[in-house]
């Protein structure tokens, strides 16, 4: 037992947090998308079933790469998660965002049927790119979806359901790592992170939606680069004054 509480100590507990609560927001994706990922629905004919199960094949090949790399790799991104890379990361794919807009790139997958196998695996590498501290998940595999000629709606909704086994899969890893054996309160204040998650995520993701069927990433961009700068400043003027 206090081996086990031991290996919780030496975890920390907001990183535990940071990670969790984050599937109040899968949560959220899964009640707003539940008929489109449910192949067992009544309602679907037998071609929307098949269609259904072939997203989900399509998800599954995706995270292939993410679930590899990232169980190698996990431990020693932990280690080199500090300011100065979080705030480079932050601006590195801001700049990328609006790069990528402005080349104004043809779009060749306009919804989940359009996509290919080649097409969801390779979304899936750049998945891969979301173990850097710094890098969101979804701004990779929107980035690299919309890169190799997503339209930004489906960019979006695949980056959606790729969460789902990801996230699902990093919350289990983080903790079966942290020993299962929190405080009750520690629980209680994942559980209350989770709820606040979920529905703060239903509203984001409606958001979200609506705003790309009408707007490009540029905004998404230059809020990743503004945020990195003020990182960068606030960090490296903490550690200059030492305040």
């Amino acid at each position: 037992m206090n081996g086990v509480m031991n290996n919780y100590d030496t975890f920390t507990s907001s990183d535990l947090f940071l990670y969790v609560i984050q599937l109040g927001a899968i949560l959220a994706v899964v009640t707003l998308y539940f008929h489109k990922l449910n192949p067992f629905s009544p309602t679907k004919t037998k071609r929307e079933k098949r269609d259904t199960w072939q997203m989900w094949f399509k998800v599954i090949v995706a995270c292939v790469p993410a679930a590899v790399i990232g169980l190698i790799l996990d431990d020693y991104m932990e280690s080199i998660e500090t300011w100065y890379v979080v705030g480079a990361m932050l601006i590195i794919y801001g700049i990328a965002f609006i790069v990528v807009e402005n080349m104004n790139k043809k779009k060749t997958v306009n919804s989940m049927g359009d996509m290919t196998y080649k097409t969801a695996l390779m979304i899936g590498m750049f998945q891969v790119l979301s173990i850097i501290p710094g890098t969101s998940r979804s701004g990779a595999t929107i980035l690299g979806a919309t890169l190799i000629g997503c339209s930004r709606a489906v960019a979006a909704e695949f980056s959606f359901f790729l969460a789902i086994p990801v996230m699902f899969g990093v919350s289990l890893l983080k903790i079966v790592k942290a020993g299962l054996m929190m405080p009750f309160s520690d629980w209680m204040i994942l559980l209350a992170g989770m709820v606040v998650a979920y529905v703060v995520s239903l509203y984001a993701i409606k958001f979200l939606v609506s705003y790309v069927k009408k707007h490009d990433f540029k905004a998404f961009g230059w809020y990743r680069i503004i945020l990195g700068i003020v990182v960068m400043l606030f960090f490296a003027a903490k550690v200059v004054f030492k305040f």
